[in-house]
């Protein structure tokens, strides 16, 4: 992609997480409401394509296997592509734990809790990211 082609194309979102069919509920929910949705199934797989393209957000588990966490990625992005901290979102099924819920204190980063309705993702992704379709 060109850089002109880059500034007109809109960005997808970046999708981290491993189990296919949270992937496959989040990855509908956000296509149907107009995102275009790359996924990456570990937080390594993440990181490789953050440092490879532009997204206009990341929506990231907290724990994916690979030893590459949400927390990982977090500070990644903190390093390397600070126009996106305020474009992150969690998901998480672990808040109960005191090392999920010291990371998502000391990030600030939004998190939503596992299980979630579509429409909450979706209210969530419009308020933290910005709706299907808006530039970066």
């Amino acid at each position: 992609m060109t850089g002109s082609d880059a500034a007109s194309a809109v960005l997808p979102l970046l999708v981290i997480e491993d189990e296919p069919s949270v992937m496959a509920f989040i990855r509908t929910a956000l296509e149907r409401h107009g995102y275009s949705v790359v996924p990456a199934s570990s937080g390594v797989e993440g990181l490789d394509r953050l440092a490879a393209d532009r997204y206009m957000g990341i929506i990231s588990d907290m724990r994916t296997p690979g030893g590459v966490s949400g927390a990982d990625v977090h500070a990644w992005i903190v390093q390397h592509r600070p126009e996106l901290i305020s474009r992150m979102l969690f998901t998480t099924g672990d808040t109960a734990n005191e090392e999920t819920a010291a990371v998502l204190r000391s990030t600030g980063v939004p998190y939503i809790e596992k299980p979630f309705r579509a429409r909450q993702l979706i209210m969530l992704v419009e308020s933290i990211i910005g709706k299907a379709g808006a530039r970066p």
